[in-house]
């Protein structure tokens, strides 16, 4: 007998956040669903991982409480690895990773199923030398379209060096690499190519892979194809974006160089509002709603008996004035 056990969804989070914040002191301005949204893919370990970090980098800091940005601070730490101060980079570096990430954070903005965006960095830590930061969409179904926004948002950086400085560099290895397993898998396994409709060659046994491939010579070179076609278009996607809204993304690259780090209401300054609804608030919505129904249940049952009702706590965070803590930033696509 097998049982699987899935990394928790976005509720689950926010109720693991509640469990590990009980014993730390935190700014009453801070919103859980907002640090769960920052956190898809991490398990009750790394919650409990990323709480005892917040709270070490506001005891270093001598905060009479953890904050919004401490729990920022820790999310970096994990997933980025440490911050690289001593790191020398030369202006035309700095000019060429800002006019990288600056795509990144262009394009994701102006596609329907790109991420909510976070912050874009130039600041080296660990191995990368800038990132943008997504609050990932978690999706049951993903639609064709989804993947080939993720594509195009993966090749921006490249298309805005190529765009923008006439010159690419290795810093899109990364991309590359996700943007091609992708690519693969809308072929191979989802069955999702014009010219090898319906088909999926993947064994999930793993029985046969390992000795003889499931199609002929003559598919491996139509896979090949398709896959090289599918990148292609997305990067050609990008760049015409990217040429769109050139004066917006040198806005945004102009800013990071002068900041370094920008968010995602600086971002909004430059490129507007998004068109398109957060799937994540979406479902934040369906979750209120229903805890609402729960609540409303509870109460009438409680007008019939003695048995008392748990109440939710309130969304009135308050307002903590002796703090200089900004407090965590408003919801994303509000």
């Amino acid at each position: 007998r097998q049982i699987y056990v899935d990394l928790p969804e976005l509720s689950d989070r926010v109720e693991i956040f509640n469990v590990h914040l009980r014993n730390i002191k935190v700014n009453s301005r801070l919103d859980v669903e907002q640090l769960a949204r920052q956190t898809q893919g991490f398990s009750g370990a790394d919650i409990a991982n990323v709480c005892n970090e917040a709270a070490l980098i506001a005891a270093r800091n001598n905060k009479p409480a953890v904050d919004w940005n401490d729990f920022m601070a820790a999310i970096d730490r994990i997933v980025g690895g440490l911050e690289k101060k001593s790191r020398i980079i030369t202006d035309d570096e700095k000019f060429s990773i800002a006019t990288h990430e600056a795509g990144h954070a262009t394009i994701t903005w102006m596609i329907q199923y790109g991420n909510p965006l976070v912050k874009v960095t130039i600041v080296p830590r660990g191995r990368a030398l800038g990132a943008a930061w997504y609050a990932p969409e978690e999706r049951q179904i993903i639609p064709t379209q989804a993947l080939l926004d993720t594509m195009c948002g993966l090749l921006a950086g490249r298309a805005a060096e190529e765009v923008f400085t006439g010159q690419i560099g290795t810093g899109a290895s990364d991309d590359l690499e996700k943007c091609t397993k992708i690519a693969r898998s809308l072929v191979l396994v989802y069955g999702m190519s014009d010219k090898l409709p319906n088909l999926n060659y993947n064994d999930s046994t793993g029985q046969d892979m390992g000795f003889t491939k499931p199609y002929s010579d003559e598919t491996a070179r139509i896979i090949d194809a398709e896959v090289m076609r599918i990148v292609n278009e997305q990067y050609e996607r990008a760049k015409e974006i990217l040429r769109k809204y050139a004066a917006q993304h040198n806005q945004i690259r102009d800013l990071l160089i002068e900041k370094e780090v920008i968010y995602h209401d600086d971002v909004e300054k430059i490129l507007g509002k998004r068109q398109w609804k957060s799937r994540t608030d979406e479902i934040m919505e369906i979750n209120k709603q229903i805890e609402s129904k729960k609540n409303e249940t509870g109460e009438n049952s409680n007008d019939s008996s003695d048995t008392p009702v748990c109440q939710t706590p309130s969304e009135d965070f308050g307002e903590d004035l002796d703090s200089e803590d900004p407090g965590t930033p408003p919801p994303f696509n509000k």
